[in-house]
């Protein structure tokens, strides 16, 4: 069932709402990914709703930088990206472009994420060019 949700970096600083039904969480095993820990939930551009524009974020790109990682200035925390473009192996795989965001549902207020299923993204598989 789609509801609202609000969520935030550690500090407050970093406010947004979503429109969506969680129904997984995404669990990537890359390395950036690995290390940061996130949940992800990806959601279309028109269910995100910034609170805090995105020129007060800390803005982190690597690799084929693509992907964009919003950081909290203050606290650190990732409390969403837009993800990267598919590589040319995962467009031979039948992987399709997502332009929506990827929220940390570790982010969100009274979210559960051991209440809905993991899926495991292999991203330390893909090689990227």
């Amino acid at each position: 069932m789609r509801r609202r949700w609000s969520g935030s970096c550690h500090c407050g600083f970093v406010r947004f709402e979503i429109t969506a039904d969680i129904d997984h969480v995404r669990i990537c095993d890359c390395s950036i990914c690995h290390a940061r820990g996130a949940l992800i939930f990806r959601i279309p551009e028109s269910d995100m709703r910034l609170l805090t524009p995105l020129a007060d974020l800390t803005l982190y790109e690597w690799g084929s930088r693509t992907a964009k990682d919003y950081f909290c200035p203050r606290c650190g925390i990732l409390p969403f990206r837009r993800p990267s473009h598919p590589s040319e192996q995962e467009l031979s795989e039948g992987v399709r472009r997502f332009d929506g965001w990827a929220v940390n549902t570790r982010c969100l207020d009274g979210f559960d994420p051991a209440a809905v299923p993991a899926q495991a993204i292999h991203g330390s598989k893909i090689k990227h060019t």
